[in-house]
């Protein structure tokens, strides 16, 4: 698919969350002034850093919006955040720990204008420490009873071997544009994940909304993968599993469900408490049954469907 040349730049928002780590944005925030396209808003949403003030951010660079949350609202609450005061035709959401290429914006701006039934974009990712590597070039399918799926070109050497645009399963959070419209359609993320799983979940609810997703191959941002959470921590071990399970408590339904419930209740969940166990990793096995013992305390939360709206 060739697409037109960009006639206008519509604006775009671009809206990125920081936690604690003021430096970092400010490394997004500088490999922005160098972007090729000419109308953007920057929004920065701070949630509510405990120990590193986040007005050096400001100062650094005045043009900006900086928002203050009173509240770590995580990272679906803290875009939203960001999102409410948005201007933009589009808003980038774009993780703190990346950094971009100067002419990243453009095709995923293209691809949107272009093609109206598209409503989200994600660009490839590479890794910002290995940056031959491929982190994202798509997603498959999330498998309805386990509730998990792989990165197309995870890992793999940047050989080019992804280098045209292609319909996807799900954008990647790290990076990814929406148009507001399409925003106003189907609501913001849910911000009961708080961190992980956010982006499928709203991503399956755009899809529901007749929406394609697309992988563009020529936008390129660098990802500081695992910065704020840790490779494997406990905050990352309670969220990546209790958020699994939201995952499929919000988007499965019918025999699909009651099969993978079975998979989760009688194979997923001891097993995974197990492997913990046996290896030592106590506060990871804590973390791990925090997360199923908040499903059983929520049980019949009707929180747990529902969805901020964007008026």
């Amino acid at each position: 698919m060739i697409e037109k040349p960009l006639l206008n730049f519509p604006l775009v928002s671009i809206i990125t969350v920081n936690y604690n780590q003021p430096e970092i944005t400010c490394d997004l925030l500088e490999s922005l002034t160098h972007i090729t396209y000419p109308s953007i808003e920057i929004i920065v949403v701070d949630n509510a850093s405990p120990s590193k003030n986040p007005d050096i951010i400001l100062e650094k660079y005045p043009y900006i919006t900086l928002i203050k949350s009173d509240l770590n609202l995580g990272f679906a609450g803290g875009n939203n955040l960001g999102i409410r005061v948005a201007k933009g035709k589009y808003a980038l959401l774009i993780n703190n720990d990346t950094e971009v290429d100067s002419g990243f914006l453009e095709p995923l701006i293209a691809k949107l204008e272009n093609n109206p039934e598209i409503g989200v974009v994600s660009p490839k990712i590479r890794y910002f420490f290995t940056p031959d590597t491929i982190q994202y070039a798509g997603f498959t399918p999330i498998n309805p009873i386990t509730i998990r799926n792989n990165g197309i070109g995870f890992n793999e050497i940047d050989h080019g071997q992804y280098d045209s645009d292609a319909q996807t399963n799900y954008a990647f959070g790290a990076a990814m544009v929406i148009p507001m419209k399409v925003m106003k359609e189907v609501g913001l993320m849910a911000d009961i994940f708080f961190l992980y799983y956010e982006e499928m979940d709203w991503m399956q609810r755009i899809k529901d909304a007749k929406y394609k997703i697309f992988y563009v191959h020529s936008s390129l941002v660098f990802h500081k993968d695992s910065i704020t959470t840790g490779t494997m921590s406990p905050l990352k071990i309670f969220y990546l599993n209790r958020n699994r399970l939201l995952y499929m408590r919000r988007n499965v339904h019918g025999m699909i469900a009651i099969a993978s419930l079975f998979y989760q209740v009688f194979i997923a969940i001891p097993k995974n408490l197990a492997v913990f166990l046996l290896k030592g990793k106590f506060r990871l096995f804590i973390a791990y049954a925090r997360a199923i013992i908040w499903h059983i305390k929520n049980l019949h939360n009707p929180e747990l469907y529902q969805s901020p709206r964007l008026n």
